[in-house]
């Protein structure tokens, strides 16, 4: 009762939070509020709902795609959860990365790390972010990450990532639902990738906005600090420990037991989560137990360790990588930008 209760009054504050998002994108196109422009293209990597639908590996992949054509490529990112999170900076030149994941946050730190060349900036006001790039970085597109809702910036690709297991969630816009956004925000995407597929079928809500489907892929892992990629089988007849601060710690753990890895235990920290002498006692303390030689963790994990990589022992990072099942649509849609 009591559940119902707060479902039904959650879903009574959805519906101004729906209101004003959806006002907020009509004044945006409306030419209400000014859309402001970079001089070299942006392609968008977004999503509509809250939680992991794989926008970091789907930059990566875009950013990839770029640099195969002889881009110079810029990362926009806003820095969630580093403590520079309002300011602008570089975090990466494509040669060097100048900020920790402590200050820049987990996901531009990652990119810049795990995608080599690729430039990356932090900025809440993204506009601002995208002009000290083209100042002192001169790169010929820009990445926007989590860019479907920051409409100050002008794109000339937007791509909206879907989880194939709930496009849409559960249907209902924030705080009942999950949705960023009422579910017509899905108008704006040029391109809808949907994710997390492991069937032949995609589920078909993106009426005739192009589409394509992508899976996760756990492609090996490297043992921390910098070691070369190896692959799950080298863990065989070992046990470790996964632990993930992400959106889904659940899906990369059910990942890497796919891979023939055998976890004797888990653990799960919030999403974006700083890691520091607690964590790394619970992390010590749960191995002990557990009787495992071994941790494993994300990539986007992995570059908030830091020092506490000597107290932790044997820790892998696995990687991971989003695989198209046909780039085309991609690969047309990024060609008629550049």
């Amino acid at each position: 009762m009591l559940d119902r209760l707060v479902l039904a009054l959650l879903a009574v504050l959805s519906v101004p939070y729906g209101l004003v998002v959806r006002m907020r994108a009509l004044a945006y196109g409306a030419g209400i509020f000014r859309v402001k422009q970079l001089n070299r293209p942006v392609i968008s990597v977004g999503n509509l709902t809250v939680g992991g639908t794989g926008k970091t590996p789907m930059v990566a992949l875009v950013a990839r795609l770029l640099m195969a054509r002889g881009k110079r490529v810029a990362v926009i990112s806003r820095g969630y959860g580093g403590s520079l999170e309002g300011g602008t900076h570089i975090v990466s030149d494509g040669q060097r990365v100048f900020l920790s994941a402590a200050e820049a946050g987990d996901e531009p730190v990652h990119l810049a790390t795990a995608v080599p060349g690729l430039m990356a900036v932090i900025g809440t006001d993204r506009y601002a972010a995208g002009l000290l790039a083209q100042e002192r970085l001169k790169p010929d597109v820009f990445i926007l990450d989590d860019g479907f809702q920051h409409l100050r910036l002008h794109r000339d690709l937007n791509i909206l990532l879907m989880d194939c297991r709930a496009p849409l969630g559960n249907g209902l816009v924030l705080p009942a639902g999950l949705l960023r956004e009422p579910p017509s925000a899905l108008t704006r995407a040029d391109l809808v990738v949907y994710t997390r597929c492991t069937g032949a079928e995609a589920p078909a809500v993106h009426g005739t906005i192009s589409s394509c489907r992508a899976g996760h892929v756990l492609a090996g892992m490297e043992l921390l600090p910098g070691g070369e990629r190896q692959p799950f089988t080298t863990l065989h007849g070992r046990r470790g420990v996964a632990f993930a601060g992400i959106a889904d710690p659940d899906a990369f753990f059910a990942s890497l037991r796919e891979e023939g890895v055998d976890l004797a235990a888990t653990v799960s920290f919030g999403d974006h989560s700083p890691y520091g002498e607690e964590e790394a006692e619970r992390l010590m303390a749960t191995r002990r137990t557990a009787g495992a030689d071994f941790l494993i963790t994300t990539g986007k994990d992995a570059v908030k360790l830091g020092p506490l990589l000597e107290r932790l022992g044997s820790v892998y990072a696995a990687v991971l990588e989003m695989r198209l099942t046909d780039p085309l649509p991609l690969e047309i849609a990024i060609d008629k930008v550049l």
